[in-house]
């Protein structure tokens, strides 16, 4: 199961209804966070979760809106008493602009590793899950990203028991690794069925539209995008900004084959997003104009 909270849904500067466009999940004990603006930290707070078992926070792109609240998360880790190290995860220059905003942050009980994209396609692969980036179009370099959480095929234990294979190494087989007993190797091939069908998430903001959104984006079960304008007359904008419509969302996660959208990152100006919606509905049904600290428990398939 994997817990997911879009904590904040705005662009460009938080406002007393609407909170900078932030995502956490946990899965497996594991918190990652994608994004981190000013104010994230009170959304965090108004969900009901702690920063401080936070492991790794990604970054889209360097624009305020997407890390000024970086040092003050740091700062709020530190003071919890916080010592496991943290991964940062974004693109090229991750490392120059942490120490910058380390400035006003400097003493910390922990330590930081900086992980930079080096590529237009990166996976990063973690116990149980991968966190995967794919470059986006916008003014600056930024990227979005999939969360991924493998399912391998039910164990068989018939076929354990038909090869005798002792019951102590039916749980290492489980994990996807192989034994050896009485001179024989056994692979986890032989007593797992097909791979079932995971859990995928998809992260989607401040970009044009682009095929890799499409193609990273298809089949997901989750995918959250940009919305930036509801306004037909602001496709212009949209455009000379790079940035995303509504109805330009909707249309990539009807090509990809996504479960459910949520709209996020709306511009200041679209204070009732859901007022566009019917339209957006016309184009992809499933679509959600989402607020501040929506949630799900995303579940496998039995």
């Amino acid at each position: 199961m994997l817990d997911v909270c879009l904590l904040g849904t705005g662009g460009m500067m938080p406002l007393p209804y609407r909170w900078l466009t932030s995502l956490m999940m946990r899965y497996n004990g594991k918190s990652i966070l994608i994004d981190c603006g000013e104010g994230t930290q009170i959304a965090m707070k108004e969900k009901g979760w702690s920063p401080k078992p936070i492991d790794i926070i990604c970054f889209t792109h360097y624009h305020a809106d997407h890390i000024s609240g970086l040092p003050g998360m740091l700062l709020t880790m530190g003071n919890a008493e916080r010592t496991e190290p943290l991964l940062l995860i974004g693109p090229k220059g991750l490392t120059r602009v942490v120490n910058a905003l380390r400035v006003i942050a400097p003493e910390l009980p922990f330590s930081i590793e900086c992980m930079e994209i080096e590529d237009v396609n990166q996976t990063f692969t973690f116990d149980g899950f991968r966190m995967e980036a794919f470059k986006v179009n916008h003014n600056v370099l930024c990227y979005g990203y999939n969360m991924v959480i493998d399912r391998i095929g039910k164990f068989q234990l018939d076929k354990a028991m038909e090869l005798n294979i002792p019951r102590n190494y039916w749980g290492i087989l489980q994990k996807g690794e192989s034994v050896e007993y009485e001179g024989k190797v056994y692979t986890p091939d032989m007593v797992l069925g097909g791979a079932r069908k995971g859990i995928k998430l998809t992260y989607c903001t401040d970009t044009r539209p682009t095929e890799s959104i499409k193609e990273h984006a298809a089949g997901a079960d989750l995918f959250i995008c940009e919305g930036m304008y509801g306004e037909p007359d602001k496709l212009v904008k949209a455009r000379e900004y790079k940035h995303m419509t509504m109805y330009e969302a909707a249309r990539i996660a009807r090509d990809a084959g996504v479960k459910e959208m949520w709209l996020t990152h709306y511009s200041p100006s679209l204070t009732r997003p859901e007022e566009y919606m019917g339209e957006v509905k016309k184009i992809f049904p499933e679509s959600i104009a989402a607020r501040d600290g929506r949630s799900v428990e995303l579940k496998f398939e039995e």
